[in-house]
C-alpha cells in the first residue's frame, strides 16, 4: 500500500565547487598549471593579468543581474522556444544523451606511433636466408614474446595455436628450429624460455676468453648454484680460484636479463620534477615560498564586465536575455575559479608551514635521523583540517631543500618507542638500518637478527619480523643474496 508523508532531514552534501576545488588541492604544479589553461580556453570571461579596481564594479553589476533577472522574470516576455527546439521542430532533449557527472574525469590513452620491438624483429628475420614457412612460423613466435624478449609459452601449445588459428600443421622439433633463427636476430638473448638460456645466448656471441668459457660453464652447468650464490660449491666443482671466479661474475653481471626492454628504456621520456614549495634556510631559519608557477595572476576579463555594464543601460532590450545568461554564468564561473586559486595557495602554504615546523630539525640539518614521527592526523589538528585534505595536499607533492627536492610523504612515518621512552621515527630507524648494511663486510652481510642486535644495542628494541619487514621496504634482499666475493 502506498502512502504520502511529509518528513524533514538534515543532510551535508559537497557542492560541485567543493568537488572541484578537492581535485585541484591534489594537482601538482604541472597538472595545475593545465588545469589552468584548460579553464582559460573553456571561459572566455577568464584572462591572464592582476585585477584592477573594478572588481567590485564588476561583482555589483553581476548581483545587479541576479535582481533584475529575478524582478523581471516573471514580467517578461521571453519566448522559450529557442532553448528546447532546434530548427527542425525536434526537441534538443531527444537528440542528446546525458548520462555522465560533472565529475568524471575523461582519461584518453594515448597511443604511441613508431615501429614496435616486434617490428624491429620481423624486419631483421626478412633479411635472413630462409624460406617462406620458416619466416612464416617465425612471425608467429616473434607474436608471441613478451614485453622482455622472453617466449614464455610452450611449444606444444603454440602448436596447437597454429592448427586451429591459422590452419597450419607443424610440429614441436620443426618450431625448436625455427626458434634458432629467431634467437640469432638482436639483440642477444632474445627469444629465450628463461633466464638462463637468456645469459648462455649472450654469451655464445661474445669472444671465447678465458673468463667468458667460465661464465659460459657457471650459466649452463651450475645456474643453480649461482643464483643461490653458493660461491663455494662453484669453486669446488670448477677447481678455480676467487679470481677467475670473479671475472666470469663480472662478465655475467654486464649481460642483460630483459633483452626486449633494450630500446623501449632508451625511448623512456625523462620525467622533470617541479617542486610545489622552496624553503630555504637563512641565518638557521627556514623561508618558505610557494612556487609561483602555483600563483598564476588571473583575472575577470574587462570586456565581459563592460557587456555587463552595457547591459544596466539598455534594461529594455529582450533580445539580449540569452546572452546576458550566459555572460553572467561565465563571470561567476570565473568568479569561482579565482577564489579556488586562492583558496588552494591558502590551504598549501597553511599546511606546508606545520609539516616545516615538525620537521624544523630536519629542515636544518637534512639529517634524516632528526626527523620526528609524524602522521596525517598531527598535520591535520595543527591546521584545524580534515585528515583527507591534508592527504590531498600531500599527494604528489614535492618540496626543494638545501639538501635536495623531497616528496612530501617522505616527512610522514609512524613511531616507535626507544629503550629511554622517548618516540622516534621509523624513518630514523631505516635509515641507521640502511647505514648498516651499506658499511657491511660483503663477504659476510649482516643476517637479520645480527641486524636486531646492532639496533638493540643502539636503544632501539625491535623485534626480528620488524627489522625484516623494514628491510623489505628498503628493497634491501636477504643476508644470503648479498653475499659478494
Amino acid at each position: 500500500m502506498l502512502k504520502q508523508n511529509l518528513s524533514f532531514k538534515l543532510q551535508q552534501k559537497l557542492s560541485p565547487q567543493q568537488i572541484q576545488l578537492m581535485k585541484m588541492l591534489q594537482l601538482p604544479t604541472v597538472e595545475m598549471e593545465q588545469r589552468i589553461k584548460e579553464e582559460m580556453a573553456e571561459n572566455p570571461a577568464l584572462e591572464e593579468g592582476e585585477d584592477g579596481d573594478n572588481e567590485d564594479t564588476a561583482e555589483e553589476s553581476v548581483e545587479s543581474l541576479d535582481t533584475d533577472t529575478d524582478e523581471k522574470g516573471e514580467n517578461d516576455d521571453i519566448d522559450l522556444s529557442d532553448y528546447f527546439q532546434d530548427d527542425d521542430g525536434v526537441p534538443e532533449y531527444k537528440t542528446q544523451v546525458s548520462n555522465k557527472s560533472r565529475d568524471d574525469e575523461d582519461r584518453d590513452m594515448p597511443l604511441a606511433g613508431g615501429n614496435t620491438f616486434q617490428d624491429n624483429l620481423r624486419s631483421q628475420l626478412s633479411l635472413r636466408n630462409i624460406d617462406d614457412r620458416t619466416e612464416l612460423l617465425g612471425e608467429h613466435l616473434i607474436g608471441n614474446l613478451d614485453e622482455d624478449g622472453y617466449l614464455r609459452r610452450e611449444l606444444d601449445a603454440i602448436v596447437n595455436d597454429l592448427a586451429f588459428t591459422a590452419n597450419i600443421s607443424t610440429t614441436k622439433e620443426e618450431l625448436e628450429g625455427v626458434l634458432k633463427e629467431v634467437q640469432g636476430l638482436d639483440p642477444a638473448g632474445v627469444g629465450a624460455r628463461d633466464l638462463r638460456e637468456c645469459l648462455l645466448l649472450q654469451l655464445q656471441r661474445m669472444p671465447h676468453a678465458v673468463d667468458t668459457l667460465t661464465a659460459k660453464a657457471i650459466v649452463d652447468k651450475h645456474f643453480d648454484a649461482f643464483t643461490k650464490k653458493h660461491y663455494d660449491k662453484i669453486l669446488e666443482r670448477l677447481e678455480i680460484d676467487e679470481e677467475a671466479l670473479k671475472s666470469a661474475m663480472d662478465e655475467i653481471m654486464r649481460l642483460n636479463p630483459k633483452p626486449g626492454n633494450t630500446e623501449r628504456s632508451t625511448d623512456k621520456p625523462i620525467q622533470e620534477i617541479i617542486p610545489d614549495f622552496i624553503v630555504n634556510t637563512v641565518d638557521n631559519q627556514l623561508d618558505l615560498q610557494l612556487n609561483s608557477r602555483n600563483a598564476p595572476e588571473l583575472r575577470v576579463s574587462k570586456q565581459y564586465r563592460d557587456m555587463i555594464a552595457e547591459y544596466q543601460r539598455n534594461k529594455k532590450d529582450p533580445s539580449a536575455k540569452e546572452a546576458l545568461v550566459f555572460i553572467k554564468q561565465k563571470l561567476d564561473s570565473a568568479k569561482w575559479f579565482i577564489d579556488a586559486i586562492k583558496q588552494r595557495q591558502h590551504t598549501l602554504l597553511v599546511t606546508m608551514e606545520a609539516i616545516m615546523e615538525h620537521q624544523r630539525e630536519f629542515f636544518l640539518t637534512g639529517d634524516e635521523t632528526k626527523l620526528k614521527p609524524m602522521i596525517l592526523k598531527d598535520i591535520a589538528e595543527k591546521v584545524r583540517m580534515d585528515i583527507s585534505t591534508i592527504s590531498r595536499v600531500a599527494n604528489s607533492k614535492y618540496v626543494q631543500t638545501n639538501y635536495g627536492t623531497i616528496l612530501l610523504k617522505f616527512f610522514f612515518s609512524e613511531s616507535l618507542t626507544n629503550d629511554q621512552g622517548e618516540e622516534v621515527s621509523t624513518r630514523e630507524v631505516k635509515k641507521i638500518l640502511k647505514d648498516a648494511i651499506e658499511a657491511e663486510a660483503k663477504k659476510n652481510p649482516l643476517t637479520d637478527e645480527e641486524l636486531t642486535e646492532l639496533l638493540k644495542s643502539k636503544g632501539y628494541n625491535i623485534a626480528r619480523r620488524t627489522v625484516a619487514k623494514y628491510r623489505e621496504q628498503l628493497h634491501v634482499p636477504v643476508a644470503r643474496l648479498r653475499k659478494e666475493l
